[in-house]
């Protein structure tokens, strides 16, 4: 019925256009027997087609004649956009920023080059985040940077370490201290706190966003280490990865099984390679944070990593031993194997910023040291329980 009316409707109009046309030839006729000027007579005729056009367009609009609807395709205000649409753009965004191809690209090294040939040749950099509180002199980031002047085999990574820094104080601090800096900065946030303590939902937007960052630059096809800031390099670990693992990651505490899920998962400081299996990993991920709300990426990692999802893909994952990898939870044995020390189990920057500072002076006695009393002096550390906020702090028995 409404398709009837609409075409009765139409022929009303043609009708009405006919009908208006042929008194305007019989105007034009009597224009002429008046015998007015050519150019006048056309300036009148021009005027009442334009009117004549406005009024049929308008009433041909199936629609309010005072509103004409937007060509095919366009996109409408009253339409929310679709969130994983929003998502896929902010990361195609990051990664193709100009200022990230150009920081990573500066950055980037081969895996053979540092892994003594134990990795497959791929490019790869190393990155580590920070924020103001840890990005201030005698902070967080002066122990992180001090200890890879101080490492073993450690020096020459800096040339490929790029500190992702969240906001505008922590990126002006990285500029004067390091030469690779990139700001992931992300509108409505704005996050200067401890790390190590927050449990706002500004905090939970950050570490969100990190994990998206890592995506993009998994998606431009470069594998990455990502390592905290609270954490000290005695050496180089690359001869000490897995081989041929797509994630690896340390783990708060080890029992002997690297390929046991069942220990905690610690995002502190993880290798991954660029492949189709991680991709897709990450943005499982990445999305999993819908169905935990309110919970930090490294939770919701150890939440999901026994789904099904994980086997189809094929994604390897393995753990890195504390021998290699540890932490003031399960502290490195012996300094002379040790790579890397987190100072996890603490609770407040000042705590860490205390522990770190012991492992790093114990570090230097120990790397300073001739070689033949190294054996001796990697068998005189020991740990101890301490008040200050870390479950154990690092000590000499003297």
């Amino acid at each position: 019925m409404a398709g009837e009316l609409d075409h009765n409707n139409r022929d009303g109009i043609i009708g009405e256009h006919t009908r208006s046309c042929y008194s305007l030839g019989h105007f034009i006729s009597r224009l002429r027997s008046l015998e007015i000027s050519a150019a006048a007579a056309c300036l009148l005729v021009i005027g009442l087609c334009c009117l004549l056009l406005s009024v049929i367009s308008l009433y041909s609009s199936s629609i309010s004649p005072w509103f004409l609807p937007p060509p095919p395709g366009s996109f409408s205000p009253a339409t929310p956009p679709n969130p994983e649409d929003t998502k896929m753009q902010q990361q195609r965004e990051i990664s193709e920023d100009p200022e990230l191809i150009k920081v990573l690209n500066r950055a980037k090294m081969t895996t053979t080059a540092v892994g003594e040939g134990r990795l497959p040749p791929s490019e790869m950099v190393i990155l580590t985040t920070i924020n103001r509180a840890w990005a201030e002199p005698g902070s967080l980031l002066d122990l992180f940077l001090e200890s890879f002047w101080n490492g073993d085999g450690t020096k020459e990574l800096l040339r490929h370490l790029v500190i992702v820094s969240l906001d505008h104080k922590a990126h002006q601090y990285c500029q004067a201290v390091h030469p690779h800096c990139y700001a992931l900065t992300t509108p409505g946030v704005n996050f200067t706190g401890n790390a190590a303590t927050s449990k706002s939902e500004e905090y939970m937007r950050v570490v969100w966003l990190r994990t998206e960052f890592y995506t993009s630059v998994l998606n431009l096809g470069i594998d990455f280490l990502f390592t905290d800031a609270d954490i000290v390099w005695l050496r180089n670990p690359f001869p000490h990865l897995h081989e041929q693992v797509d994630f690896q990651a340390a783990c708060d505490y080890y029992s002997g099984d690297d390929s046991d899920l069942r220990h905690i998962i610690n995002t502190g400081f993880i290798f991954v390679r660029s492949n189709d299996r991680t991709r897709r990993f990450y943005k499982f991920w990445y999305d999993s944070r819908d169905r935990f709300p309110g919970v930090k990426e490294q939770d919701v990692l150890n939440s999901i990593k026994f789904e099904p999802f994980l086997n189809d893909i094929g994604l390897q994952i393995k753990l890195l031993d504390t021998d290699h990898f540890g932490g003031i939870c399960q502290p490195i044995k012996d300094l002379k194997v040790g790579c890397t020390m987190h100072a996890i189990c603490c609770i407040g920057l000042e705590s860490k910023i205390q522990a770190l500072t012991v492992i790093l002076q114990d570090w230097k006695r120990f790397s300073s040291a001739p070689a033949e009393s190294r054996l001796n002096l990697s068998t005189s550390f020991a740990w101890k329980p301490h008040r200050t906020g870390c479950w154990y702090v690092y000590a000499r028995y003297l």
